[in-house]
């Protein structure tokens, strides 16, 4: 049985200091015009992400023989809580940055990682993730896109859905079955990398509630993808996948996907809120600063080399339900402010927004299971 684990960590002073070099940078790359949105899906600017790669803020913690800046885990901490909290349009490099290319640093070959590494880093290189099935919810043993081996490569079939941004990415790590069915249903699963532009990939743009098309649904038709594309072993896509989750589940993005909203609030209510006022912004606020801790503990856990599968999960669950109860909270807390355009206009956007909140990267269903087998309760 497996025991949490949530040191006391605290961000270095080399890392607090990179603060004010992120917040220079945005004063004058943010666009200007629209709401700022701190929900990482939001915002596909490729010209933003291209600008944040020239001065060095994606892929910093990777190896500079790659391009990347060499730096800790708790500089790019306090780069991604900048970015979130001031709303910066992250979307198109954002899955590449925090989980695709760590995944090829791992257990990519030295090809894959001179091909996409460097690219990544300058903001010119967008992945999707290729996970979750239609039927499937957030079950990744049950994927039933096949890969067959033909020749120098595989031919793959099967379709993956929500897939954030891949109407507009380059590229997508899909994660298929290479072997038939077993007993042992994480065996036989593998992870190729696959172009979205290649012969037999069809892209099918998803509709939300806001009017938006940031999910998609992927299908494979005979797809060929040759055999360097494999990531890590045949057979090995379980470890791989899970490993990666690790990456997608604990940053702040997992509890700040609705802090502009707060930010609006506070702003409307002024410096003499009411007593219910402040007690609901100290409430909330309580809840971040409890989740930040515990992802910085995470990020600790990263930046000393484990594998926090278990911390991971327990901070997408909790900061997931914390961010979607944010704009309600506030919304009942606030009727009076029905006039201030800037806040009703946050607050509507992140209601839209939230029902993904506790759907993506893992359901509450499968995040508690995932819990609950790490401490031995099931």
């Amino acid at each position: 049985m497996q025991g949490l684990k949530f040191d006391d960590v605290r961000l270095p002073a080399s890392a607090e200091a990179l603060r004010g070099e992120i917040r220079a940078f945005l004063a004058t790359a943010l666009p200007t015009g629209g709401l700022p949105d701190s929900d990482f899906n939001q915002g596909h600017d490729p010209a933003f992400s291209r600008a944040l790669g020239r001065n060095g803020f994606i892929g910093m913690t990777w190896p500079t023989k790659y391009g990347g800046g060499g730096r800790s885990f708790f500089e790019r901490y306090v780069v991604t809580e900048e970015l979130l909290a001031s709303g910066a349009p992250v979307s198109a490099h954002w899955i590449a940055d925090r989980q695709s290319g760590p995944l090829l640093l791992r257990y990519g070959t030295e090809a894959q990682r001179q091909r996409f590494l460097p690219a990544i880093v300058k903001g010119e290189c967008f992945f999707s993730i290729g996970m979750s099935e239609p039927d499937s919810g957030s079950d990744l043993a049950s994927v039933r896109t096949h890969a067959e081996r033909r020749g120098d490569g595989y031919v793959v079939n099967g379709t993956k859905v929500w897939t954030t941004d891949a109407h507009r990415n380059h590229f997508i790590i899909a994660l298929v079955r290479t072997s038939p069915s077993s007993d042992n249903r994480h065996a036989g699963l593998s992870q190729l990398l696959i172009d979205l532009k290649a012969p037999g990939v069809k892209v099918r743009p998803i509709r939300n509630l806001a009017g938006d098309e940031d999910f998609n649904e992927v299908v494979f038709e005979d797809c060929f993808v040759p055999a360097d594309n494999l990531v890590g072993v045949e057979g090995n896509g379980w470890e791989q996948v899970t490993s990666e989750l690790g990456y997608e589940r604990s940053g702040p993005e997992r509890f700040l996907s609705s802090f502009r909203v707060l930010v609006e609030f506070v702003r409307a209510v002024g410096t003499a809120p009411s007593d219910h006022e402040a007690a609901v912004i100290g409430r909330l606020v309580a809840h971040i600063m409890t989740l930040r801790q515990m992802s910085v503990s995470v990020a600790g856990m990263l930046e000393a080399g484990q594998n926090p599968a278990l911390e991971a999960a327990l901070v997408k669950a909790l900061g997931n339900d914390f961010e979607k109860h944010v704009p309600e909270v506030l919304r009942l807390a606030a009727p009076h402010l029905e006039d201030d355009s800037r806040f009703r206009a946050t607050l509507v956007q992140t209601l839209l927004h939230a029902p993904s909140f506790t759907l993506r990267g893992g359901t509450r269903e499968i995040l508690r299971g995932v819990i609950a087998r790490g401490l031995g309760l099931r």
